[in-house]
């Protein structure tokens, strides 16, 4: 798989961009190694990048990651080994995973990515059970995947301070796969055994603005330390409360929002040269799935919203209404495949990047959300070069797995002399995607 094509006036930019990052690859990977030491990684997650050439940055970090199915299975080994690590950081000895789905047992996908997830986890060395607070499932109940695999789930029970199966099962470490959109169940309250993602990491009391919040301080970092505006890799954003869309309540406060980002945008556009149009994608502040989303490049569009979007817009998964958004700037997406506009999402586990795909969608324009109805997964073809162990010795460990891997399958190094490697684009995203797992590392711990 060749990369996606980047547009012809905007290729300069990323190349650019790329050998910045690549020169100074030592220095980059350092001081990853130092954040470390300081912020907790969390276990798992995924995110959104989108690449305009002159600018390309996280757009949103998911500590729920539901496409582990989409992983080019080549690159499981590299899983399999940051897998290891992430348990036993949560449960030095552990032996044993319960994991806790969505409660959409129809979604035959979802549970292809619970059954890749699982496999993972087993491949790792662990005994793997899958146990559901759904309170529809009295009984364990074989599903069938969107492949034809065949995947267990049963009630999960509680007896005292711990979850368990109805034989017993209680493993010391319960990993979430479900982003607690509904809140949070009674069951899992008060548990005497890890649980991570950590609860308030469920989108029933984490905000986008925070983590972005978090992400400006990185992004600061970052740019002082490889000598960059902070704006090519930060959106810029803006909390608004208090609305109901479907009442037409707050409308103008999210008007003046829009209108001041767009004026921030415009003004760095002309700064640096510019002359896309700004605009701005205001979604749900809590919430995934690509639900409460919508791109406006004016304030008039948000105030002339007809009742079919403003319905869209007032409620996500689960039901939940709509009273809080982000007003984000929109980053247009020049790559494309076979025409189709494109954008890469990276998988993470622990501090390791372990693979991703590019999100495709026919059906969609450069500036607006890709996650909808229609998109297709393209996965990554080879796999994202990092490091970003806690210490130098467990770096090298990993490293020497990963460049074994890449050599096994004949594939390049990071190469700054290189500058059209296919490694050094993926080792740019994975950076990006870094960055925003450190945000949220730094989120998390509150």
């Amino acid at each position: 798989m060749q990369l996606p094509q980047i547009h012809p006036n905007y290729a300069a930019y990323l190349k650019d961009f790329e050998t910045k990052i690549l020169q100074n690859h030592s220095k980059i990977e350092a001081w990853f190694r130092a954040q470390w030491q300081q912020h907790q990684p969390p276990f798992y997650g995924s995110v959104d990048i989108r690449n305009a050439g002159y600018k390309m940055a996280s757009i949103d970090m998911n500590l729920f990651p539901g496409g582990f199915n989409n992983l080019n299975p080549h690159f499981i080994p590299l899983a399999t080994i940051a897998a290891q690590d992430a348990v036993e950081r949560a449960c030095e000895t552990a032996k044993s995973v319960l994991l806790i789905p969505e409660n959409h047992t129809r979604n035959t996908f979802y549970l292809q990515n619970v059954f890749a997830l699982s496999n993972i986890l087993r491949d790792a060395g662990f005994e793997v059970r899958v146990g559901s607070f759904n309170p529809e499932l009295t009984q364990a109940t074989e599903f069938e995947t969107a492949l034809g695999n065949t995947l267990l789930i049963e009630p999960l029970l509680r007896t005292d301070n711990r979850v368990h199966l109805a034989d017993g099962f209680s493993p010391c470490f319960i990993l979430l796969n479900n982003d607690l959109s509904g809140g949070v169940p009674d069951i899992l309250q008060g548990l005497a055994q890890n649980v991570l993602p950590p609860l308030h990491g469920g989108w029933t009391t984490r905000r986008k603005t925070q983590h972005f919040a978090a992400y400006n301080q990185v992004a600061q970092q970052f740019a002082d330390l490889i000598q960059i505006d902070e704006w090519h890799i930060n959106p810029y954003f803006e909390y608004v409360g208090g609305l109901d869309f479907q009442e037409r309540e707050g409308e103008d406060a999210l008007a003046a929002a829009v209108e001041r980002v767009l004026a921030k945008i415009q003004a760095k556009y002309d700064e640096k040269g510019i002359t896309d149009q700004p605009f701005v994608i205001v979604k749900a502040d809590a919430g995934t799935y690509g639900m409460g989303v919508m791109s406006v490049k004016s304030a008039d569009e948000v105030r002339s919203l007809n009742r079919k979007n403003r319905n869209k817009m007032a409620k996500i998964k689960e039901g939940l209404e709509v009273s809080e958004v982000i007003v984000q700037e929109g980053i247009y997406t020049y790559e494309t495949m076979d025409n189709a506009v494109c954008e890469p999402v990276v998988y993470m586990m622990d501090r390791f990047v372990i693979g991703g795909f590019f999100r495709v969608h026919e059906g969609r324009r450069n500036d607006e959300n890709l996650n909808a109805g229609g998109m297709v997964f393209v996965p990554l073809e080879h796999s994202i070069p990092s490091a970003g162990s806690a210490n130098d010795a467990e770096t090298e460990a990993h490293c020497k797995r990963v460049f074994e891997q890449w050599d096994e399958l004949g594939m390049a190094r990071p190469n700054a002399d290189q500058l059209d490697c296919t490694c050094n684009r993926l080792y740019v995203y994975g950076v990006m995607a870094r960055l925003s797992l450190l945000a949220a590392a730094i989120e998390l711990a509150g």
